[in-house]
């Protein structure tokens, strides 16, 4: 029997899997922080540090919110196809480039994926801080600060 929702359920949906991307039949959360990339410079780059601050806190926020809503509409914990999550944390990653090349932007996509794949301590035992829809979010939240300290390393270094 299918099941009917009403046009609030299909927008939180929607936002949660950014479009389509959260709908891939495969890596879904790659899906997801491919597109968030690809809208970086569109949606993100643009505003100045504290605007970005202020935009991820926002989609923090949001999108605890609304995870909370998609478990309960989709009836699991945590599912993969809410990929707003991956968004907020690749964008963290490139929280401290004011005008990012494809190097750094490629390396930020590569190392976010790296710490949400695997997760290793802190980013696994993150997902448990925080109930429903925000420990959905935190550990991207974790994944992206863990890429950022990479990415940060990788600049003092003079790598780029």
């Amino acid at each position: 029997m299918p099941i009917h929702l009403g046009l609030k359920s299909y927008a939180t949906l929607a936002f949660c899997r950014l479009g389509v991307a959260g709908l891939s039949p495969v890596m879904p959360g790659t899906c997801g922080t491919l597109l968030a990339v690809l809208i970086a410079p569109v949606l993100y780059f643009p505003l100045p540090f504290v605007g970005r601050l202020i935009e991820l806190a926002l989609l923090f926020w949001l999108g605890s919110v609304a995870a909370t809503s998609a478990e309960k509409i989709l009836g699991k914990t945590d599912p993969g196809e809410v990929v707003i999550d991956e968004l907020v944390g690749v964008w963290l990653v490139l929280l401290p480039f004011a005008d990012p090349n494809w190097k750094q932007i490629g390396a930020a996509f590569v190392l976010f994926r790296f710490f949400d794949i695997v997760k290793p301590w802190p980013v696994r035992a993150s997902e448990r801080w925080l109930p429903g829809g925000y420990g959905v979010m935190i550990d991207d939240v974790v994944a992206g600060l863990m890429a950022m300290a990479c990415m940060a390393l990788v600049t003092w270094l003079h790598l780029w």
